[in-house]
């Protein structure tokens, strides 16, 4: 009987597994709906590769209304200017040595002084940024001849279908209806666009393209048309059925490739502003905008892009993993719900291209447009935890073409193999910062992601792949750390700022997650010599085993071992609380205690200033708490009623005036939600991230564990 039970209970099991999930009838009950103008709530279309961000009108009407909000913009990966250094300066001019533990490491800081040098760091923070490619917006005539304003676009109904990749934008001018419907083609950098109004064939609907200048400031919204004189544009031979215009700002040239079934009349009505105007009494108008460094490819029509993008979208959202909440009684699912399917497309958009992302995607440019690799975890790893780990890879793949740089910078420092940079261009050259310059936490993230890779392949081929770079970036790992002739330990610091920003780098010593995660990263580096049938490395090995512990005081695990105080002093206390991440994204290593965890995670709870973190650091807390076996405050963690905790209509996580959306927060919540529902390598409880008292039913599919 007892055996009975058990095939029964098998294969009960077996079916509720098998059960499933309709996944366009869970993402399309989340489809945006937009019924009024919003600055925060502009929609994007976009491959990862290339992206743009569109108003009410389904284009790019009103940028100016969107500059304080999530503003209009259109970018690519490959979409960077160089500007001419006619000054003068050289790197070396933004380096300053500091003498930590005995060693004298150049490092390039923000200088404050003397002239010169804080020349030199602010223009190799900026320089080689990312620019927007193009501004295509309406021009709307008016009965009495006057351009249309935004307040003259009534009854709006917006619709972002992210089943298929289409905005379907309707409203009314004067009391005339006008459709666009907007989709982005999957493999290029293509926009394609359908107006329906009768205003088409009045001649009272144009389309406008203009060339904005970039400002070169730490954020640029994609609006500034001024300083004419200093970019180039021009429009070439006109044809039946395409027309090619030319922009070159700086030493970056691209073309835009408009095709169309019916030709418009294009002029161009001033510097960097094109027009094209229907010539038929069609009430429909096709075009598509193609942004490319190679015009004479011939591209394709609307019904083209159209039938691409439906295919391609459908085709993601089938693949990999899935969760379902229909059925919970907890009134907050169908929220987690809406942040879940709205960050996989976000992230789909903006973050699975072939470089790591920056911290704003592709909708416009922070930190001038650059990524941060620490925030490249964030931004990929979910990729892999659901199932999709082919698009985690393109951007892995990038380090390969960086190591070069990754290695000078190790080298001018003293060190070893690479050291990964936190802030940089798309080339991997340094920029200038007091913060990022001394951050180390983003080194072994590339041991994790080429981890997770040979995770989900368990081929040699994988090993071969990633070995050199791999262990590169361990050889590094284990020259980093000082040795303490007293404690005879190896230190990590002074000389750094933890994942936690808020400390002073000449001070600060063994940072409780980055200890943890450097044994972590060396004890995986280990295995891979061993897979390959490789010796163990003595030195990874000597690092690893005598690793200053975490520190830790009154049962609870410390920030620092240099500030026992972070606890009782208030500027310890902000920003990323990220001694919860010794177990969160990791397993148990280094000797950590999970009952003196429990207890760091209790305190950090009650007593940290959650209105002063940033997006991730929710996701973060979830993770923690789920491998505590606490997943009413993983759940909680994830729904914290927090300003920086804020997803938009459009899905995006809102930061704050400054940073209006921040993707590693919508990442974050993704590998939460993996961890919750899989679970991770120690774990066997079902769903351990959520509540076992009925109010979560919690189904899915295709998901990974974490490790």
């Amino acid at each position: 009987m007892k055996k009975y039970y058990c095939i029964l209970f098998s294969i009960i099991a077996i079916s509720a597994t098998a059960q499933k999930i309709d996944r366009e009838a869970v993402v399309r009950r989340h489809t945006i709906h937009i019924n009024k103008a919003d600055s925060l709530n502009s929609l994007t279309v976009g491959n990862g590769n290339f992206a743009m961000t569109v108003d009410v009108t389904g284009l790019q009407s009103f940028p100016d209304f969107y500059q304080g909000g999530v503003p209009l913009g259109t970018q690519s990966v490959w979409g960077w200017n160089y500007v001419n250094n006619d000054s003068g300066y050289v790197f070396e001019q933004t380096l300053k040595t500091y003498e930590l533990a005995g060693r004298k490491i150049p490092y390039p800081v923000q200088w404050k002084e003397p002239a010169r040098n804080k020349e030199a760091a602010d223009f190799f923070r900026q320089q080689n940024h990312r620019i927007h490619l193009g501004n295509l917006g309406l021009e709307i005539i008016k009965k009495n001849g006057e351009a249309a304003t935004i307040t003259d676009i009534e009854q709006i109904d917006q619709q972002l279908d992210m089943w298929t990749g289409e905005i379907r934008s309707r409203f009314t001018v004067e009391g005339e209806p006008v459709e666009v419907i907007t989709f982005v083609h999957q493999e290029k950098e293509a926009v394609g666009v359908r107006i329906n109004s009768k205003l088409v064939a009045q001649q009272r609907i144009q389309l406008r393209l203009r060339f904005p200048f970039p400002n070169g400031e730490w954020k640029d919204v994609g609006n500034n048309f001024s300083h004419d004189e200093k970019h180039g544009s021009n429009i070439g031979s006109i044809y039946n059925d395409h027309v090619v215009l030319g922009h070159k700002t700086g030493k970056l040239e691209y073309w835009v490739k408009a095709e169309y079934k019916t030709r418009p009349k294009i002029y161009q009505r001033k510097l960097h502003e094109y027009i094209f105007a229907p010539t038929d009494s069609q009430n429909s108008m096709d075009i598509v905008f193609w942004f490319t460094k190679d015009p004479h490819y011939t591209f394709g029509s609307f019904p083209g892009v159209q039938k691409n993008s439906i295919k391609q979208w459908k085709k993601f959202w089938n693949s990999g993993g899935a969760i379902d909440f229909a059925g919970s009684t907890d009134k907050r699912a169908i929220e987690l719900e809406r942040r879940m399917i709205l960050s996989q497309y976000l992230t789909r958009v903006n973050c699975s291209g072939a470089y790591p992302p920056q911290e704003t995607g592709l909708t416009y440019n922070s930190w001038f447009g650059k990524p941060h690799l620490e925030m490249h975890w964030w931004h990929a790893v979910h990729f892999a935890l659901w199932g999709r780990t082919e698009l985690m890879e393109k951007s892995l793949d990038w380090y390969f073409s960086v190591a070069d740089s990754a290695r000078a910078v190790a080298k001018r420092q003293g060190f070893e193999g690479l050291r990964w940079q936190k802030m940089v261009d798309h080339e991997g050259n340094e920029s200038p910062s007091s913060v990022g310059s001394f951050l180390i936490w983003q080194q072994p993230h590339l041991i994790y992601m080429a981890e997770l890779v040979y995770r989900e392949k368990k081929s040699k081929e994988v090993l071969e792949k990633y070995k050199e770079l791999l262990f590169a970036t361990a050889d590094f790992m284990a020259s980093y750390p000082s040795y303490d002739n007293k404690t005879k330990k190896y230190n990590l610091g002074p000389g750094l700022i933890p994942a936690q920003e808020c400390f002073d780098p000449l001070t600060t010593f063994n940072p409780t997650y980055e200890l943890a995660y450097w044994h972590w990263g060396l004890s995986v580096a280990q295995q891979w010599r061993e897979r390959l049938g490789m010796p163990r490395e003595k030195k990874w090995d000597e690092v690893m085993q005598n690793l200053a512990p975490l520190p830790k005081a009154n049962g609870v695990y410390l920030a620092t071992e240099s500030t026992p105080d972070c606890y009782t002093t208030e500027r310890y206390l902000t920003d990323h609380p990220a001694v919860l991440a010794a177990y969160a994204s990791i397993p148990a290593v280094h000797e950590l205690d999970t009952a003196v965890m429990k207890n760091t995670f209790d305190k950090v709870w009650s007593i940290w200033k959650w209105t002063e973190t940033w997006g991730w650091d929710f996701p973060l807390t979830a993770m923690t708490a789920t491998r505590l076996h606490m997943p009413e405050k993983a759940v909680d963690a994830l729904l914290m009623p927090i300003q920086t905790n804020t997803y938009l209509v459009n899905g995006h996580n809102y930061q704050d005036g400054r940073l209006t959306i921040y993707l590693p927060g919508n990442g974050g919540l993704l590998s939460a939600l993996a961890m919750m529902c899989a679970g991770f390598d120690s774990n066997s409880v079902p769903n351990p991230g959520f509540p076992k008292d009925g109010s979560w039913k919690v189904k899915w599919e295709g998901l990974r564990k974490i490790f």
